[in-house]
């Protein structure tokens, strides 16, 4: 079965009444009474996103990664996660990456790959992700919002691949830009050997 094969399965839930229930400048909750895939009435709310999220996966020329510290206010607790932010919907979400890069680091990358594109939480929302790996970096000055008190570190990349790996990084772009990350490396480490 082909991924076009995938993507084109029926509905199978019907929609009887669709109410906002909830709008601000970043979200909107939309309460719907359904008829579920078993026959029976229900109820489906769902979180509509106004943007997309954007990761940003800044590596140096040594294989260092940067991070950024913050205290998550929805889940009260601090994390550590790659740069990352919202942007408009129908933008370039590379235009938003290079601007969260620089809002939150100060860095700026000369170049920049897409390696992941993702749903963050297809069950109850509609986010989509795009996340890059930002490289051959200049350091220039931060300029975060007024919502964000930040912390950066520098670790390498098989440290930050640690701390995902043992839970101590739960962020979802984080843990699934590094695991892709290293996917990629080791794919492209594959072709050079291949090649050669």
């Amino acid at each position: 079965m082909s991924n076009t094969d995938l993507n084109n399965e029926k509905n199978p839930w019907k929609t009887l009444t669709t109410e906002t229930v909830l709008e601000n400048n970043w979200i909107k909750v939309v309460h719907h009474d359904v008829i579920n895939p078993s026959g029976n009435e229900g109820i489906y709310d769902v979180v509509h996103f106004n943007g997309i999220a954007v990761g940003v996966i800044p590596m140096d020329d040594e294989g260092n990664i940067v991070l950024v510290g913050q205290y998550r206010y929805a889940i009260d607790q601090y994390s550590w996660e790659i740069p990352e932010g919202g942007g408009a919907l129908g933008q370039d979400p590379l235009l938003a990456a290079k601007r969260e890069l620089l809002e939150e680091t100060g860095i700026k990358a000369k170049k920049y790959t897409q390696i992941l594109e993702m749903h963050l939480s297809n069950s109850a929302t509609d986010e989509y992700s795009v996340i890059y790996l930002a490289e051959d970096l200049s350091y220039h000055e931060a300029e975060p919002e007024e919502t964000e008190e930040l912390q950066i570190k520098k670790l390498p990349l098989d440290e930050v691949y640690n701390m995902v790996i043992s839970g101590e990084i739960t962020d979802s772009l984080t843990v699934a830009g590094i695991l892709r990350l290293k996917l990629y490396l080791n794919e492209k480490i594959e072709k050079h050997i291949s090649k050669n």
